[in-house]
């Protein structure tokens, strides 16, 4: 059976059960953007519960239009305050160059992608660089509260981002 499938199958013990809450607004009224990393559970490292926090996931957990979009919504319809910036140890976006992956996938489709990867080599620069985007942006309400760390994926320890 698919991985898909397999997932699938579990969902129904899920659907017979009461759903946990019935607000779209999360209750911490946190936005939490991170990496899609696999190793990072960020409901265990965070102690989060269901429907506390709203979870932006891409990439090297990078700021990106979407982010943005994403965000704005987030805080103008849903009551969002703080935002954590969450990237992580051992990141796969740091093994690889925007000019590289362009190339391959041009190599690979014939089409220049209309992104770019966003790679990059300093963690911590990395953290930083885009809790400023964040904060410059005119479309985020609550620019005030945003803070970025790092997630050592070997010790699930979290450390703050100074110098932001």
């Amino acid at each position: 059976m698919s991985a898909i499938g397999r997932l699938f199958g579990h969902n129904t013990a899920l659907a017979d059960r009461p759903a946990a809450g019935s607000e779209a607004q999360p209750a911490l009224r946190l936005a939490i953007l991170t990496c899609m990393d696999a190793r990072i559970d960020i409901f265990g490292a965070l102690g989060l519960a269901v429907g506390e926090a709203h979870i932006l996931r891409n990439a090297g957990g990078l700021v990106t239009e979407d982010v943005i979009r994403s965000l704005a919504i987030s805080q103008r319809r849903l009551g969002t305050r703080e935002v954590m910036v969450i990237q992580h140890t051992n990141c796969g976006m740091q093994t690889l160059t925007d000019e590289e992956f362009a190339d391959e996938l041009r190599r690979h489709t014939g089409v220049a992608p209309p992104f770019a990867a966003q790679a990059f080599t300093d963690l911590e620069q990395s953290v930083r660089q885009s809790v400023q985007m964040l904060r410059s942006s005119p479309f985020l309400l609550h620019r005030e509260s945003i803070r970025g760390f790092v997630y050592d994926v070997n010790t699930h320890r979290l450390q703050e981002v100074s110098g932001e």
